[in-house]
């Protein structure tokens, strides 16, 4: 296999699989064809609706923390024995917040931690293990990587170390023929914004969770948030055979420009 190669020769791995980006990348993987389909997220009865809609595509779904790893050791196990290896794998799952620096407590920055980066490295350590015949890897960012928010500190560094990290997995991915690059959302539509503790009175305010998200969006210069399938295409574009390694794709309407 050449550093060109996509990676598909054998079944992908999506985590954060049932919600948001997550479900939308898992769907248009299947829309494409993928020969196998390896989810992960710790929401069982989502992660459950989403594999219904998967038809006759061959699925091993895991229900587990990305930041537990004796879970991940089992999953590793599971697609060894189910499917052999892995080709391609996007490194999605992760958690918001929503306090100032002076404000968050070490519980709750080390929570986001927990999920973002120590997930997003256990991901990426059963990824690259199991792509002996080379692959191709995305790991989901944030435009917040790039840009600093007020009231997301943890968030946003979480973020940012996840794109260095991408580029230390690409530069150790090229000996085994894996490519890893990374994508930068701005706003997405996505289910995330529920866990930030202002969100049930921004949409109680605006009338419901569509005009809480034109709102918010209204200053993008493409002129709102991103669909969690316009970013799955991306992904999909990412981990499409190709030369690039170590790169980021901003998908963010211009919101960091």
């Amino acid at each position: 296999m050449t550093p060109t190669a996509g990676g598909r020769a054998g079944a992908a791995l999506i985590t954060g699989a049932a919600s948001g980006i997550g479900r939308a990348t898992v769907l248009a993987l299947a829309a494409r064809g993928a020969g196998g389909l390896v989810l992960i997220d710790r929401d069982a009865v989502g992660l459950g609706a989403v594999v219904r809609e998967l038809g006759d595509t061959p699925v091993l779904a895991r229900v587990h923390d990305v930041a537990d790893e004796a879970a991940w050791e089992a999953t590793e196990a599971a697609i060894g024995e189910r499917f052999g290896g892995l080709g391609e794998a996007v490194v999605n799952a992760g958690i918001a917040d929503g306090a100032a620096i002076v404000d968050i407590s070490l519980a709750a920055w080390r929570r986001v931690m927990a999920v973002n980066l120590d997930g997003a490295m256990l991901t990426l350590r059963t990824a690259m293990r199991l792509m002996t015949g080379g692959g191709a890897i995305v790991t989901v960012c944030s435009a917040a990587a790039i840009k600093a928010e007020p009231g997301a500190g943890a968030y946003c560094a979480s973020k940012a170390a996840l794109l260095h990290l991408t580029r230390v997995a690409a530069r150790e991915g090229v000996a085994q023929h894996i490519r890893v690059n990374a994508i930068c959302p701005g706003g997405v539509e996505t289910p995330l914004w529920r866990q930030n503790a202002w969100w049930d009175k921004l949409v109680a305010s605006k009338g419901g969770e569509a005009a809480a998200f034109a709102a918010m969006g209204a200053s993008t210069p493409l002129g709102g948030f991103a669909k969690p399938d316009e970013i799955a295409r991306d992904i999909l574009a990412l981990l499409a055979p190709g030369f690039t390694t170590g790169a980021h794709l901003v998908s963010d309407g211009g919101y960091s420009l």
